[in-house]
């Protein structure tokens, strides 16, 4: 599933073809399931007013009180295409396009694209509830913090991370990398764990994201996550270890002599 550093990466793209002020040439939406929507004849001359992401949500705002708001989950891409190009994926997989300047905004394969109005997304509980973006500028640890301390105490930390209400961002990725570079047992029980080894965590996974995203998303060099059975490039003498965690299972790596 893409993670917050992808999203952003992809604001990012969408925003520099439709900046603030900027009216789509043409705007369509292909996918079958969009035919009684008219989402052309409502955002139709509207110009776009804010390109923004929040964790792993991406929210396109035209003005007149309407949001486009998609989520990835693991299907989902946003692409920007020239004209003439040959699109990343095949068109009859896009379910949105957005045309300026001989540059396609695609957004392919959903799963979760709507458009909604102002007083809709402000009481979606899922978007409501969704804790501080690890990538804001404006983001405060200590945010987080209180919400973790809010969380059921005896849930471990790799799947307290998870959890899109306590901050918004992070996924098995960059669950894993965040508690091996802070060196943090994802096993333990959130009690257990103190305030400033919580604050370790985010302040590894911050900045490496922040890369990740001027980079466009794509760098990632990972000392743990996907190397199942490697010797630890810190200790040198245990090998990656990877389990599933949580309800949902999710897979965490971390080696076991250097996260305590």
């Amino acid at each position: 599933m893409p993670e917050g550093d992808t999203i952003h990466a992809a604001a990012d793209r969408v925003r520099a073809v439709l900046p603030p002020g900027s009216v789509p040439d043409e705007l369509a939406t292909p996918h079958p399931r969009f035919g009684r929507d008219r989402w052309p004849e409502r955002l139709g001359g509207r110009a776009v007013e804010l390109v923004h992401a929040h964790g792993k949500h991406l929210f396109i705002r035209f003005e007149g009180d309407l949001t486009i708001h998609s989520h990835l989950r693991m299907t989902g891409a946003w692409r920007v295409h020239r004209e003439g190009e040959r699109w990343a994926r095949s068109p009859r997989r896009a379910w949105l396009t957005m045309t300026k300047d001989e540059q396609t905004v695609v957004q392919f394969d959903g799963p979760v694209l709507e458009l909604l109005t102002e007083s809709r997304r402000r009481f979606d509980r899922k978007l409501a509830t969704l804790g501080p973006d690890l990538l804001a500028p404006e983001f405060d640890p200590q945010a987080v913090i209180t919400r973790m301390r809010q969380d059921d105490q005896t849930r471990t930390l790799g799947d307290a991370l998870l959890d899109q209400r306590n901050v918004a961002g992070i996924g098995n990725i960059w669950k894993a990398e965040s508690c091996f570079g802070a060196q943090v047992d994802p096993w333990r029980p959130l009690g257990t764990v103190r305030d400033e080894e919580l604050i370790a965590v985010l302040a590894n996974a911050r900045p490496r994201m922040q890369r990740s995203v001027e980079h466009g998303g794509h760098v990632r060099d990972m000392a743990v996550y996907g190397k199942v059975g490697k010797i630890c490039t810190r200790c040198g003498n245990d090998r990656v270890r990877a389990r599933g965690q949580g309800d949902a299972n999710r897979m965490t790596y971390w080696c076991p002599s250097c996260q305590h």
